[in-house]
Protein backbone atom coordinates (compact mmCIF):
# COMPACT_ATOMS: atom_id res chain seq x y z
CA UNK A 1 0.00 0.00 0.00
CA UNK A 2 2.90 2.55 0.83
CA UNK A 3 4.13 2.30 -2.92
CA UNK A 4 0.57 2.84 -4.26
CA UNK A 5 -0.39 5.66 -2.03
CA UNK A 6 3.27 7.42 -3.18
CA UNK A 7 2.68 6.27 -6.64
CA UNK A 8 -0.69 8.16 -6.65
CA UNK A 9 0.61 11.01 -4.85
CA UNK A 10 3.37 12.14 -7.37
CA UNK A 11 0.27 11.90 -9.81
CA UNK A 12 -1.17 14.40 -7.82
CA UNK A 13 1.61 16.83 -7.43
CA UNK A 14 2.39 16.68 -10.71
CA UNK A 15 -1.44 17.70 -11.52
CA UNK A 16 -1.76 20.37 -8.98
CA UNK A 17 1.03 22.44 -7.97
CA UNK A 18 -0.66 22.73 -4.47
CA UNK A 19 0.16 19.34 -3.04
CA UNK A 20 2.66 19.39 -0.28
CA UNK A 21 4.18 17.10 1.56
CA UNK A 22 4.94 17.39 5.43
CA UNK A 23 6.89 13.96 6.93
CA UNK A 24 8.56 13.32 10.55
CA UNK A 25 12.12 12.26 9.82
CA UNK A 26 11.31 8.74 8.17
CA UNK A 27 10.51 7.09 4.99
CA UNK A 28 13.28 8.06 3.47
CA UNK A 29 12.83 5.14 0.74
CA UNK A 30 9.89 6.32 -0.55
CA UNK A 31 10.11 10.04 0.17
CA UNK A 32 12.84 10.91 -1.70
CA UNK A 33 11.22 10.96 -5.81
CA UNK A 34 9.12 13.74 -4.18
CA UNK A 35 11.79 15.18 -2.50
CA UNK A 36 13.38 15.47 -5.38
CA UNK A 37 10.76 16.11 -8.07
CA UNK A 38 8.75 18.83 -5.57
CA UNK A 39 11.36 20.44 -3.35
CA UNK A 40 9.72 23.43 -2.48
CA UNK A 41 7.04 21.48 -1.94
CA UNK A 42 8.34 19.07 0.88
CA UNK A 43 9.42 19.37 4.06
CA UNK A 44 10.61 17.16 6.85
CA UNK A 45 9.89 18.28 10.23
CA UNK A 46 11.91 15.96 11.80
CA UNK A 47 11.04 14.21 14.95
CA UNK A 48 8.02 16.47 16.01
CA UNK A 49 4.61 15.22 15.38
CA UNK A 50 3.25 17.98 17.07
CA UNK A 51 5.18 21.01 14.99
CA UNK A 52 4.52 18.32 11.29
CA UNK A 53 1.02 18.99 12.21
CA UNK A 54 0.75 22.84 13.07
CA UNK A 55 2.56 23.89 9.84
CA UNK A 56 0.69 21.09 7.58
CA UNK A 57 -2.22 23.38 8.99
CA UNK A 58 -0.87 26.49 8.42
CA UNK A 59 0.06 25.74 5.13
CA UNK A 60 -3.17 24.23 4.48
CA UNK A 61 -5.03 27.58 5.26
CA UNK A 62 -2.58 29.18 3.01
CA UNK A 63 -4.25 27.46 0.44
CA UNK A 64 -2.00 24.52 0.14
CA UNK A 65 -3.25 21.02 0.08
CA UNK A 66 -1.41 18.95 2.57
CA UNK A 67 -0.24 15.09 3.29
CA UNK A 68 1.39 14.81 6.89
CA UNK A 69 3.37 11.12 6.37
CA UNK A 70 4.36 8.80 9.61
CA UNK A 71 3.97 5.21 10.76
CA UNK A 72 1.22 3.61 12.99
CA UNK A 73 0.64 6.72 15.62
CA UNK A 74 2.98 9.01 15.18
CA UNK A 75 1.15 11.35 13.11
CA UNK A 76 -2.46 10.78 14.89
CA UNK A 77 -2.34 10.33 18.83
CA UNK A 78 1.41 11.63 19.33
CA UNK A 79 -0.37 14.83 17.98
CA UNK A 80 -3.87 14.27 18.58
CA UNK A 81 -4.36 18.04 20.54
CA UNK A 82 -3.41 19.36 17.21
CA UNK A 83 -5.08 17.12 14.82
CA UNK A 84 -8.34 18.22 16.91
CA UNK A 85 -7.79 21.91 17.86
CA UNK A 86 -5.82 22.70 14.55
CA UNK A 87 -6.95 20.63 11.82
CA UNK A 88 -10.71 19.60 12.59
CA UNK A 89 -11.49 22.86 14.27
CA UNK A 90 -10.23 25.15 11.60
CA UNK A 91 -10.90 22.29 8.69
CA UNK A 92 -7.60 22.52 7.36
CA UNK A 93 -7.14 20.46 4.22
CA UNK A 94 -4.84 18.47 5.85
CA UNK A 95 -4.75 14.15 4.68
CA UNK A 96 -2.89 13.22 7.61
CA UNK A 97 -1.83 9.49 6.36
CA UNK A 98 -0.28 6.93 8.69
CA UNK A 99 1.49 3.78 7.56
CA UNK A 100 1.69 0.66 9.69
CA UNK A 101 -2.00 0.84 10.49
CA UNK A 102 -3.05 -2.52 12.72
CA UNK A 103 -0.66 -4.74 13.85
CA UNK A 104 1.91 -4.26 10.90
CA UNK A 105 4.56 -2.69 13.40
CA UNK A 106 4.37 -5.77 15.02
CA UNK A 107 7.99 -7.02 16.45
CA UNK A 108 8.17 -3.21 17.26
CA UNK A 109 5.32 -3.84 20.53
CA UNK A 110 1.79 -1.92 21.31
CA UNK A 111 3.82 1.47 21.07
CA UNK A 112 4.07 0.48 17.34
CA UNK A 113 0.67 -1.15 17.17
CA UNK A 114 -2.00 1.39 15.35
CA UNK A 115 -5.10 -0.48 17.01
CA UNK A 116 -7.01 2.07 18.62
CA UNK A 117 -6.86 4.86 15.41
CA UNK A 118 -10.04 4.40 13.91
CA UNK A 119 -11.99 5.19 17.00
CA UNK A 120 -10.36 7.98 18.07
CA UNK A 121 -10.15 9.56 14.58
CA UNK A 122 -13.58 8.82 13.84
CA UNK A 123 -15.00 10.33 17.02
CA UNK A 124 -13.62 13.92 15.43
CA UNK A 125 -16.16 16.44 13.58
CA UNK A 126 -15.18 17.12 10.52
CA UNK A 127 -12.56 13.89 10.02
CA UNK A 128 -13.14 11.57 7.24
CA UNK A 129 -11.44 8.36 8.36
CA UNK A 130 -10.36 5.81 5.12
CA UNK A 131 -8.90 2.77 5.71
CA UNK A 132 -8.45 1.04 1.92
CA UNK A 133 -8.14 -3.06 1.90
CA UNK A 134 -5.22 -2.99 -1.06
CA UNK A 135 -3.00 -1.55 -3.35
CA UNK A 136 -5.61 -0.76 -6.03
CA UNK A 137 -8.04 0.77 -3.27
CA UNK A 138 -4.84 2.72 -1.97
CA UNK A 139 -4.64 4.72 -5.29
CA UNK A 140 -7.79 5.46 -5.51
CA UNK A 141 -7.88 6.63 -1.98
CA UNK A 142 -5.50 9.00 -2.23
CA UNK A 143 -6.92 10.85 -5.26
CA UNK A 144 -10.39 10.71 -3.47
CA UNK A 145 -9.01 12.09 -0.09
CA UNK A 146 -6.56 14.74 -2.16
CA UNK A 147 -9.80 15.84 -3.80
CA UNK A 148 -12.15 16.15 -0.62
CA UNK A 149 -11.89 20.16 0.93
CA UNK A 150 -11.42 19.63 3.94
CA UNK A 151 -9.73 16.97 6.86
CA UNK A 152 -9.11 13.70 6.07
CA UNK A 153 -7.56 10.20 7.63
CA UNK A 154 -5.43 7.68 5.09
CA UNK A 155 -5.08 4.73 7.30
CA UNK A 156 -2.79 2.32 5.01
CA UNK A 157 -0.76 -1.11 5.88
CA UNK A 158 3.19 -1.30 5.16
CA UNK A 159 4.16 -2.87 1.95
CA UNK A 160 3.79 -6.09 0.01
CA UNK A 161 -0.06 -6.26 0.92
CA UNK A 162 -1.43 -8.15 -2.32
CA UNK A 163 -3.95 -6.91 -5.11
CA UNK A 164 -7.42 -8.13 -4.25
CA UNK A 165 -9.52 -6.18 -6.80
CA UNK A 166 -8.23 -8.00 -10.71
CA UNK A 167 -9.73 -4.53 -12.41
CA UNK A 168 -11.29 -0.74 -12.46
CA UNK A 169 -13.09 -0.17 -9.27
CA UNK A 170 -15.71 2.64 -8.45
CA UNK A 171 -13.94 4.03 -5.51
CA UNK A 172 -16.31 6.92 -3.83
CA UNK A 173 -15.78 8.13 0.20
CA UNK A 174 -18.41 6.91 1.74
CA UNK A 175 -19.47 3.96 -0.45
CA UNK A 176 -18.49 0.45 0.07
CA UNK A 177 -17.65 -2.00 -3.09
CA UNK A 178 -19.32 -5.41 -2.86
CA UNK A 179 -16.05 -7.90 -3.78
CA UNK A 180 -19.25 -10.60 -3.94
CA UNK A 181 -22.44 -11.28 -3.23
CA UNK A 182 -24.25 -13.76 -0.52
CA UNK A 183 -27.64 -14.47 0.59
CA UNK A 184 -26.15 -15.74 3.50
CA UNK A 185 -24.43 -13.42 5.60
CA UNK A 186 -22.92 -10.46 4.65
CA UNK A 187 -18.73 -9.97 5.79
CA UNK A 188 -18.40 -6.62 5.90
CA UNK A 189 -14.35 -5.39 6.17
CA UNK A 190 -12.12 -2.51 6.11
CA UNK A 191 -8.22 -1.59 5.75
CA UNK A 192 -5.46 -4.84 5.50
CA UNK A 193 -8.32 -7.43 6.08
CA UNK A 194 -9.53 -7.49 2.80
CA UNK A 195 -7.12 -10.46 1.45
CA UNK A 196 -8.07 -12.49 4.65
CA UNK A 197 -11.77 -11.60 3.95
CA UNK A 198 -11.64 -12.87 0.69
CA UNK A 199 -10.19 -16.10 1.79
CA UNK A 200 -13.25 -16.61 4.29
CA UNK A 201 -15.36 -15.73 2.15
CA UNK A 202 -13.80 -18.45 -0.22
CA UNK A 203 -13.45 -21.15 2.87
CA UNK A 204 -17.55 -20.65 4.01
CA UNK A 205 -18.86 -20.74 0.27
CA UNK A 206 -16.78 -23.81 0.22
CA UNK A 207 -19.16 -25.10 3.23
CA UNK A 208 -22.35 -24.36 1.34
CA UNK A 209 -22.68 -20.45 2.68
CA UNK A 210 -23.00 -17.25 0.43
CA UNK A 211 -21.86 -14.69 1.70
CA UNK A 212 -21.40 -10.58 0.78
CA UNK A 213 -18.65 -9.30 1.02
CA UNK A 214 -17.99 -5.52 1.24
CA UNK A 215 -14.54 -3.49 1.17
CA UNK A 216 -16.23 -0.54 4.10
CA UNK A 217 -12.75 1.75 2.51
CA UNK A 218 -14.10 4.75 4.19
CA UNK A 219 -14.92 3.94 8.23
CA UNK A 220 -16.58 7.84 8.15
CA UNK A 221 -18.44 8.71 6.67
CA UNK A 222 -19.88 5.30 6.45
CA UNK A 223 -22.05 3.59 3.68
CA UNK A 224 -24.90 3.32 5.99
CA UNK A 225 -27.11 1.99 2.40
CA UNK A 226 -25.19 -0.70 2.00
CA UNK A 227 -24.84 -2.12 5.46
CA UNK A 228 -29.16 -1.34 5.77
CA UNK A 229 -29.29 -3.38 2.32
CA UNK A 230 -27.20 -6.28 3.95
CA UNK A 231 -29.14 -6.51 7.27
CA UNK A 232 -32.44 -6.62 5.20
CA UNK A 233 -30.95 -9.22 2.27
CA UNK A 234 -28.51 -11.51 4.46
CA UNK A 235 -29.56 -13.34 7.56
CA UNK A 236 -26.31 -11.86 9.31
CA UNK A 237 -23.91 -9.33 9.16
CA UNK A 238 -20.05 -9.80 10.85
CA UNK A 239 -17.78 -6.46 10.52
CA UNK A 240 -13.70 -7.48 10.08
CA UNK A 241 -11.26 -5.40 11.12
CA UNK A 242 -7.60 -5.38 12.34
CA UNK A 243 -8.90 -2.91 15.10
CA UNK A 244 -9.98 -3.12 18.78
CA UNK A 245 -13.81 -4.17 18.59
CA UNK A 246 -14.41 -1.05 20.33
CA UNK A 247 -15.44 2.21 18.36
CA UNK A 248 -13.77 1.17 14.92
CA UNK A 249 -15.81 -0.24 11.80
CA UNK A 250 -17.83 -2.62 14.37
CA UNK A 251 -18.73 0.24 16.14
CA UNK A 252 -20.22 2.04 13.23
CA UNK A 253 -22.08 -0.69 12.05
CA UNK A 254 -23.68 -1.66 15.60
CA UNK A 255 -24.49 1.79 15.71
CA UNK A 256 -26.11 2.09 12.59
CA UNK A 257 -28.43 -1.39 13.25
CA UNK A 258 -29.52 -0.27 16.60
CA UNK A 259 -30.88 2.92 15.23
CA UNK A 260 -31.88 1.89 12.08
CA UNK A 261 -35.14 0.12 13.16
CA UNK A 262 -35.97 -2.47 10.77
CA UNK A 263 -35.80 -5.96 12.27
CA UNK A 264 -33.31 -7.88 13.78
CA UNK A 265 -30.22 -9.69 12.13
CA UNK A 266 -27.38 -11.63 13.80
CA UNK A 267 -24.47 -9.61 14.02
CA UNK A 268 -20.97 -9.79 15.63
CA UNK A 269 -18.33 -7.65 15.39
CA UNK A 270 -14.62 -9.66 14.56
CA UNK A 271 -11.43 -7.72 15.82
CA UNK A 272 -8.85 -7.57 18.49
CA UNK A 273 -9.58 -6.65 22.06
CA UNK A 274 -9.65 -3.76 23.91
CA UNK A 275 -6.02 -4.68 25.32
CA UNK A 276 -2.57 -4.52 25.03
CA UNK A 277 -0.88 -7.12 23.25
CA UNK A 278 1.08 -9.15 25.70
CA UNK A 279 3.28 -10.68 22.53
CA UNK A 280 5.09 -9.79 19.39
CA UNK A 281 6.21 -10.82 16.34
CA UNK A 282 5.01 -10.92 12.27
CA UNK A 283 1.87 -9.00 11.92
CA UNK A 284 0.75 -13.07 10.43
CA UNK A 285 1.82 -13.91 13.81
CA UNK A 286 -0.29 -11.57 15.91
CA UNK A 287 -3.22 -11.92 13.73
CA UNK A 288 -3.14 -15.60 14.31
CA UNK A 289 -2.94 -15.05 18.58
CA UNK A 290 -5.72 -12.42 18.43
CA UNK A 291 -8.38 -14.52 16.20
CA UNK A 292 -7.74 -13.32 13.08
CA UNK A 293 -6.54 -16.06 10.59
CA UNK A 294 -8.88 -17.56 8.24
CA UNK A 295 -9.17 -20.37 10.27
CA UNK A 296 -10.08 -18.59 13.79
CA UNK A 297 -12.30 -16.41 11.53
CA UNK A 298 -14.33 -18.94 9.95
CA UNK A 299 -14.86 -20.92 13.43
CA UNK A 300 -16.30 -17.42 14.75
CA UNK A 301 -18.44 -17.09 11.89
CA UNK A 302 -19.91 -20.74 12.04
CA UNK A 303 -20.49 -20.31 15.97
CA UNK A 304 -22.05 -16.96 15.73
CA UNK A 305 -24.85 -18.62 13.20
CA UNK A 306 -25.24 -22.03 15.03
CA UNK A 307 -25.89 -19.90 18.18
CA UNK A 308 -28.54 -17.66 16.05
CA UNK A 309 -30.03 -21.07 14.63
CA UNK A 310 -30.76 -22.12 18.14
CA UNK A 311 -31.93 -19.13 19.50
CA UNK A 312 -34.48 -18.54 16.72
CA UNK A 313 -35.72 -22.23 17.10
CA UNK A 314 -36.48 -21.69 20.89
CA UNK A 315 -37.92 -17.90 19.62
CA UNK A 316 -40.46 -19.90 17.63
CA UNK A 317 -41.03 -22.60 20.11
Amino acid sequence: MRGAFFRALLELAEQDERVCLVVGDLGFGVVEEFARRFPKRFLNAGVAEQNMTGIAVGMALSGKIVFTYSIANFPILRCLEQVRNDVCYHNANVKIVAVGGGLAYGSLGATHHATEDLAILRSLPRMVVVAPGDPVETEAATRAVGAHAGPCYLRLGRAGEARVHSGQIDFQLGKAIQVRDGKDLTLITTGGMLETSVKVADTLHHAGLQTRLLSMHTVKPVDADAILAAAHDTRAVFTLEEHSVVGGLGGAVAELLAEAGEGVVAFKRLGLPSAFSSVVGTQEYLRAQHGLSVESLETAIRSTLDKNRTLMATTRA
